[in-house]
């Protein structure tokens, strides 16, 4: 067997006798973005536009030969299609599916009984001349190889048909399809979209691409009735009939760029520029980055069967974005372009490429037990492989916690502490109730407090860095990863200024986000007092502080509204949340030394 890539085009409605102009803005986009030349591809273009007009010779319609597997390797199978379905959108950009116009789907529904558009009416409504046009197609391919599909038009139309019904021996490396109408009900034919519920065993991706201004693409892509497909928008900077042309599509780097990647593999280079990193010291966003990392990858080890390659599937994701938010980062103006320290560097790996091994961090090295309180405690309680969930006991967290600090040289009993320390802040704040999901969700209430302000000031020691380097992580991470719970956490916990009183008191912060935040000040200082270390003043100033404005703006609001109004019980609970945080610190003897002799004047 040849071991050439094989292009498959499959043109739309007027289109099939312009292979020249197709396949030149093909051949024009891959050398521009460094791929091989086209000459090295084996080039299938069959010829269906009579075909279409009418039929021949009767054909039975070609069987379907990739079946449905049965419901446990169906659903492996799904999750390996997502798992690189997910690396080729993190090599092209953010699904947008688009919304639709209004009307639109009735304008195409009256163009669609034309007579420009005869032919897409016959495949759809003529079984004889679909299965000739099917026939055609599969006459042209061989019974085995890589195939790569590109299907314009009503030829998206027909790959959506033809993939169940391709030789077994043929592996479709990837299917672009441009222009497609498949999202509109006309298209719905022979129960496509039922047929098509799952993705076929033979496809390892698929994704699609619309342009604004292509009225057959109707401003949306088809992930609306296939939603385990990625669909991109593009602006090929053509109106009117043009902006639907193939050319056009097919001359974009985007779509390029998928293309390339589904004949030849992976053109990245950066990652072998920095694989070996410079032999700098890592900061302290840098090391939280490494020890979120090595926590998720010795959890990992913990797990097994389905849930342990879900959570490793999650992981490569969060470990690339992590790698990739660091690169911009120091690639950045206000890093002075400082690289990357070969610890983080050596961490990267190509997400494009499903089989590429993810390296795993090396083991975490000694923190102080001061300065490990704050970044283990929000460890504890945010979600590492975040924006991915997977339900896990909190028994398995704790095991790998303490491997963790066993490792970091402050003993597993650190690890079990962490969570023992968590467990009593929850008991404390909620009269003993303990909900270790609720213990994760900080949520985006949490975010909006550390972007609303500005940055918070960080009381000195915390082990984290200023607001001002905070600020700038948050814009090269995102705030929607791993790494912007943990930054976001880690700000909120840190935090010695007023602003965060400000914020907590806000009404816009609600009360299961100030709650959050608080239960993590108390089980930092519960841990404290459990490592017999000294206690950060800042936490008990910015609860006294935070209940004074809350019950300013409780006073403010009582004076008018009804007793029952919302935002007075949103209040009253942040209050009582405040009052017992405070209490669990007063009676444990954890309040700062110049608030013990102070006799109590509430009688």
């Amino acid at each position: 067997m040849s071991n050439e890539p094989i292009l498959l085009f499959l043109h739309g409605v007027g289109d099939g006798d312009q292979d020249d102009k197709w396949k030149i803005a093909v051949a024009e986009a891959l050398t521009r973005l460094g791929y091989p030349d086209l000459n090295t591809v084996r080039v299938i273009a069959p010829k269906y536009a009579h075909a279409l007009k009418g039929w021949d010779d009767k054909v039975p319609l070609p069987g379907v030969t990739i079946k449905q597997p049965p419901r446990e390797a169906a659903k492996t199978n799904r999750r390996d299609f997502e798992r690189r379905m997910g690396a080729v959108e993190f090599r092209l950009g953010r699904h947008d599916r688009g919304n639709g116009q209004l009307g639109i789907d009735a304008a195409i529904g009256v163009a669609f009984g034309l007579p420009f558009f005869k032919q897409a009416q016959n495949y759809l409504k003529n079984p004889e001349i679909r299965a000739q046009v099917l026939h055609r197609i599969l006459t042209k391919l061989p019974e085995s190889g890589r195939l790569v599909i590109v299907g314009h038009s009503l030829g998206s139309v027909i790959a959506a048909d033809l993939v169940r019904r391709l030789p077994v021996g043929l592996e479709v490396a990837g299917m672009v399809t441009i222009g497609s109408p498949l999202a509109n009900g006309s298209f719905d034919f022979d129960k496509l979209r039922e047929t098509l519920k799952e993705p076929p065993t033979n496809l390892a991706w698929w994704v699609n691409f619309w342009n604004a201004p292509d009225l057959v693409a109707a401003h949306r892509g088809v992930s609306s009735v296939f939603p385990w497909m990625v669909d991109f928008r593009i602006d090929t900077k053509k109106v009117g009939a043009q902006a639907h042309a193939a050319a056009g599509y097919l001359s974009n780097e985007a779509v390029a760029t998928a293309i390339g990647f589904a004949l030849f593999g992976s053109r990245s280079k950066e990652l072998a520029a920095i694989d070996k990193g410079l032999d700098i010291p890592v900061d302290d966003i840098e090391n939280m980055a490494l020890v979120a990392l090595r926590y998720a990858h010795l959890m990992k080890m913990r797990l097994e069967g389905d849930q342990q390659d879900r959570f490793a599937g999650a992981l490569r994701h969060v470990q690339a974005a992590v790698v990739d938010g660091a690169r911009r980062r120091n690639d950045s103006e206000d890093r002075k372009h400082r690289g990357m320290p070969s610890a983080v560097a050596r961490l990267a790996f190509d997400l494009s490429d499903p089989q590429a091994t993810v390296p795993e961090p090396l083991p975490s090295s000694h923190i102080a037990k001061d300065r490990a309180v704050v970044l283990l405690t929000i460890l504890a309680a945010e979600n590492v492989i975040r924006p991915f969930e997977i339900s896990i006991s909190k028994d398995k967290w704790q095991d790998a916690m303490q491997d963790l600090t066993a490792e970091m040289g402050l003993g597993a009993q650190y690890g079990a502490d962490v969570f023992a320390a968590a467990k009593l802040a929850q008991e404390a704040l909620s009269g003993g109730r303990v909900n270790w999901l609720k213990w994760g969700a900080l949520g985006v209430g949490a975010a909006l407090i550390v972007v609303v302000t500005g940055g918070l000031a960080l009381a000195a020691g915390a082990g984290l860095a200023g607001a001002a380097v905070i600020t700038s992580a948050l814009a090269a991470f995102g705030p929607g990863g791993m790494m912007g719970g943990l930054l976001t956490a880690g700000t909120l916990l840190t935090a010695g200024g007023s602003g965060l009183a400000l914020g907590l008191a806000s009404p816009g912060t609600t009360a299961a986000t100030l709650e959050a935040v608080v239960e993590r000040q108390l089980a930092a200082a519960i841990l404290r007092h459990s490592q017999h270390l000294e206690q950060d003043p800042s936490a008990w100033r910015v609860l006294a502080e935070t209940e004074i404005e809350v019950r300013r703006e409780f006073e403010r609001l009582d004076e008018f509204s009804d007793e029952s109004a919302p935002a007075l019980k949103e209040l009253k609970r942040k209050i009582e949340t405040i009052e017992r945080a405070m209490k669990y610190l007063k009676d444990n003897g954890l309040e700062p030394d110049v608030f013990r002799n102070i006799p109590d004047q509430t009688d």
